[in-house]
């Protein structure tokens, strides 16, 4: 099938910064949807961007718009997820998942058929 592997998460103070990559393999990505969701404690797991399988759209979550910008390297089998000006309330888990479709359709966790194990974001304030 398909593996995504999640990297670069850590501890930041508020104001910093973080690169969080994405690297699948299998038959995974270059005709997929990719999407950066996070999970806070007590929280659902909640959509952060997405982009489509050939990087002409994408989109952001209100809460990160500005501040955040998603990226992909389809010759690396790699998405990336820049986050600048970080925020304690941007702690979370964040996942990586992929969405057979190409074309951003949907936000919502359940469309996305595989997913990374999930990396842990901590700012503190």
């Amino acid at each position: 099938q398909g593996q995504l592997v999640e990297s670069g998460g850590g501890l930041v103070q508020a104001g910093g910064s973080l690169r969080l990559s994405c690297a699948a393999s299998g038959r995974i990505f270059s005709s997929y949807a990719m999407g950066w969701f996070r999970r806070a404690p007590g929280k659902e797991r909640e959509i952060v961007a997405a982009i489509s399988a050939s990087g002409d759209s994408i989109y952001f979550s209100d809460s990160v718009k500005g501040r955040f910008t998603i990226s992909r390297d389809n010759a690396k089998n790699t998405v990336y997820l820049q986050m600048n000006s970080l925020k304690p309330e941007d702690t979370a888990v964040y996942y990586c998942a992929a969405d057979s479709r190409p074309l951003l359709v949907t936000f919502r966790p359940l469309d996305y058929d595989y997913w990374g194990q999930g990396t842990q974001v901590t700012v503190s304030s």
